[in-house]
């Protein structure tokens, strides 16, 4: 991976904008182009995302089709996707300068809000869609459908369905697997469901899911990653595939994912 040019897609906090123009001189130092995202996708060999998961969250999204390398700092807080902290920042940089790196492809997922016949929305997302109500709401009712095989009505306060990149993010909080970061598949989980018997699915890269809301009141939304999303309304439709496009992430070559399972879930 030959590198000239690198842009830093840093999270809008005096603190982080201050490291990131400390970094771009410290790349302009080393004979490259570096300079600041400024809310056009940007053209770089290298992109650094200084924040926590929601800044690479949507970095993710501001680049689009392009597929360009992305390093990710943990300027935040829990970051199980900016596993590199601040401590080894520049020694990690080093490392990707001089080709000492581990490249994963995360697989993203595509969505598609349909009402009637009509596409209402689309988005593409790295972690999860989420179908969730008002914090007053009654139980809703969501039916699922893979490849066109039913699979079940879930009565709950939600439905999560989440990427193994989105595996340890709200999915896990309701109780679904850790799936391995490198993996091509998809989980369903329930929140809070109703009939205690609706455990998450896990479901192979190749199919089609398709979520019905049977629900009538107003105050459901779907969510994509967190970050943006819409309301839905009765009898709405989303469906759901594996992208075409994915993520590339980049850290040194000694990092592993278990370490940072270890360390962010505290685990012995």
């Amino acid at each position: 991976m030959k590198i000239q040019s690198v842009v830093i897609i840093a999270k809008p906090h005096p603190d982080v904008r201050r490291a990131g123009d400390e970094l771009v001189a410290w790349f302009q130092g080393k004979g490259l182009q570096a300079s600041i995202e400024t809310g056009a996708a940007p053209k770089a060999d290298l992109v650094v995302v200084l924040g926590g998961d929601g800044t690479l969250l949507a970095a993710a999204r501001l680049l689009g089709e392009r597929q360009i390398p992305i390093v990710a700092i943990n300027h935040g807080g829990l970051g199980f996707l900016t596993e590199v902290t601040l401590e080894e920042m520049y020694p990690a940089l080093e490392a990707v300068l001089a080709g000492q790196v581990v490249t994963e492809r995360r697989m993203m997922m595509d969505i598609i809000l349909t009402r009637g016949d009509q596409r209402v929305a689309s988005w593409r997302a790295l972690n999860d869609a989420v179908i969730n109500k008002g914090s007053v709401s009654r139980i809703i009712e969501l039916e699922a459908y893979v490849d066109g095989q039913y699979v079940s009505r879930f009565r709950s306060d939600g439905l999560i369905i989440a990427t193994p990149t989105g595996s340890t993010a709200y999915n896990l909080s309701a109780g679904g697997p850790i799936i391995f970061p490198s993996m091509n598949a998809m989980v369903i989980t329930p929140i809070c469901s109703h009939t205690l018997t609706n455990r998450p699915i896990v479901l192979p890269e190749g199919v089609k899911i398709d979520i019905t809301l049977q629900s009538s009141q107003d105050d459901v939304h779907v969510t994509i990653d967190g970050q943006v999303g819409q309301g839905l309304e009765m009898n709405d439709r989303l469906s759901i595939e594996k992208s075409i496009v994915g993520v590339k992430l980049v850290s040194p070559s000694g990092k592993n994912y278990f370490d940072v399972l270890r360390g962010k879930l505290k685990w012995g």
